[in-house]
């Protein structure tokens, strides 16, 4: 898998969850020269934020290591916080660089926040969460893949038992039909099976059988 890295930040929307000290202010207008949209929500106790309001590859979170944890772990997706997170620091102790990493930062910037830091820490922010995600999202892929994998076992054994036909020419059929329906093997089963039809070959009755399926 190819990487491609984000280097233009135009259009994306940075929300500041941090008090109004500690070049915070500076970092507001640096983002907003980049391009950002820049959301200062007021000061939070405790994670309340709506995870469901923000996205991958549009939002970006800065939050206040000072703060009591404005993102709750426990309603992450995957492990994943819902959008790339940086972490403000001031005081440099273990205990609020671990409290980050559970919010699930993946940079950090030293306050007081000097302009000439803030792109760097960005791109760096951003691009470990998206590559983060294309992980992610390709094992539950791989593992989706997996689970439905005896479906597709379980299809090919009903097509021999029908047709009296060998694995390998079950599986031919199988492919055959899924590729005319234009959806992946494992969903075709997955549907054959739910609507209890059979894919087969060539005759108007396969051809019912397949409509079947696709409706």
């Amino acid at each position: 898998m190819t990487e491609v890295h984000l280097q233009n930040f135009r259009g994306m929307r940075a929300v500041i969850f941090a008090a109004g000290e500690g070049g915070i202010d500076t970092l507001a207008s640096v983002l907003t020269k980049l391009g950002l949209a820049v959301e200062r929500p007021a000061a939070l106790d405790g994670p309340v934020v709506d995870m469901a309001a923000f996205s991958s590859g549009r939002d970006v979170l800065f939050i206040d290591g000072d703060l009591e944890g404005v993102l709750s772990s426990a309603a992450f997706s995957n492990g994943l916080p819902p959008a790339a997170v940086i972490g403000l620091v001031g005081v440099e102790a273990p205990s609020r660089l671990k409290g980050l990493m559970h919010q699930g930062a993946t940079a950090f910037l030293r306050k007081p926040v000097y302009a000439g830091a803030v792109y760097t820490t960005l791109f760096l922010g951003v691009n470990q969460h998206l590559q983060r995600k294309a992980i992610v999202d390709q094992l539950a892929e791989h593992q989706d893949r997996r689970r439905r994998r005896r479906l597709v076992i379980k299809t090919i054994v009903r097509i021999m038992e029908r047709h009296g036909v060998d694995d390998d020419e079950a599986y031919s059929i199988l492919r055959r039909d899924s590729m005319r329906g234009r959806i992946s093997l494992e969903d075709y089963c997955e549907q054959y099976l739910a609507c209890r039809s059979e894919p087969t070959g060539s005759t108007d009755d396969e051809a019912a059988d397949f409509t079947l399926i696709r409706r």
